[in-house]
């Protein structure tokens, strides 16, 4: 064979493949996008092909949940007896960390003399509190194992109301059970946020708390805490369907840092209610709680709260937040409009405390 014919052979058989490889793009669509011959390549169509599902999402996100059992000893008194009994309560955590953190509910584990964690893949695990937060109902647990399953997580999950969900837990030990709903109420996320939480339809009984409201992509946007519960004509607690709770994933994930650097959630008062003027910048002082640092500096019911260290106020929600955030003990100047006059007063941030009780006085 001559040069020539060989130069001519290799032409027309790489013009040849290069036909054939048109015609295979062409009637395979999944070689286009990258994705090669897959499983269902070979094999004979299923009905689960074209079916909507969340299944994807549910194993990326669910071998996360875990279930927690916890034990506390109780004397059980009465007449003829003073004998000790165990007590087991029954909820759901989630593993946020490669190193162990599990995010639950407080009173999950609260007065817990014994807290068992089981994981999904058959382990049981002895867990320890690391601390607390009774505002949020929240509690960070601690284990040590390895290959620990970690919650998918963004920074901002940006929650909106008509968001699909899904709460993974294990409600009256059943095992692990997901319920599908939308976002009803899409709370905030400050730390002087302490009741407004995502509400959502997905259904959840006893042993839910503590476990994960997750959207359909699978990433965590909430720690699932409770239902709305009201009391009928005979004072008895019924649920009340279709208005559940969660705490938002940013903030849950922020209580959970600080819990885990400094033991607790540490937020700053300054002892006043106030609401929003409308068109107006600035707060409306309605309460001052007697004793306060506001109180002691002279702020009182009526005045309108303009501005915290140069900083402008329009929203009563962020201006509470931004306070909340202020380490106790840091000094604050209050910028004031009292009956035409503008006032500077300076404050000394506290702590709130858990216990604290605000006794408004309107002056």
């Amino acid at each position: 064979m001559s040069g020539r014919q060989i130069v001519s052979f290799i032409v027309k058989s790489v013009l040849l493949g290069v036909v054939v490889a048109a015609l295979i793009l062409l009637l395979v669509p999944d070689l286009r996008q990258g994705t090669g011959f897959t499983d269902a390549f070979f094999r004979e169509p299923s009905p689960a092909d074209n079916r909507a599902t969340y299944f994807p999402a549910l194993s990326r996100s669910a071998p996360a949940v875990v279930n927690i059992y916890s034990v506390s000893i109780e004397n059980d008194t009465g007449l003829f007896r003073n004998q000790p009994r165990e007590r087991a309560s029954l909820g759901s955590g989630v593993i946020m960390t490669e190193n162990g953190y599990i995010l639950t509910c407080h009173h999950v584990v609260s007065n817990a003399d014994s807290i068992f964690v089981a994981v999904q893949d058959g382990r049981i695990l002895e867990a320890q509190i690391i601390g607390n937060d009774p505002l949020t109902d929240l509690a960070v647990l601690k284990v040590s194992a390895d290959n620990l399953h970690v919650i998918p997580q963004v920074e901002e999950p940006d929650i909106r109301v008509g968001d699909v969900v899904m709460a993974i837990g294990n409600p009256f030990d059943l095992g692990q059970t997901i319920t599908q709903g939308i976002v009803s109420r899409a709370g905030r996320n400050g730390l002087s946020n302490y009741i407004d939480f995502i509400q959502t339809d997905a259904v959840l009984n006893q042993g839910n708390s503590g476990g994960a409201l997750v959207d359909s992509n699978g990433m965590l946007v909430g720690i699932t805490n409770a239902n709305f519960q009201v009391r009928d004509s005979r004072q008895r607690v019924r649920n009340v369907d279709g208005i559940n709770f969660a705490v938002p994933y940013e903030l849950a994930k922020r209580v959970m840092d600080e819990i885990i650097t400094s033991g607790k959630v540490t937020r700053g008062q300054l002892g006043f209610l106030g609401s929003e003027y409308r068109g107006q910048p600035g707060i409306e002082v309605t309460a001052v709680a007697s004793g306060s640092p506001v109180d002691r500096a002279g702020l009182k019911a009526g005045d309108r709260l303009l501005a915290i260290d140069g900083v402008r106020l329009e929203s009563a929600s962020k201006t509470l937040d931004m306070i909340a955030e202020t380490e106790p003990g840091t000094e604050l100047e209050l910028e004031v409009s009292r009956g035409g006059d503008i006032l500077t007063l300076n404050v000394v941030v506290a702590e709130l405390s858990v216990s604290d009780n605000f006794t408004p006085r309107i002056n």
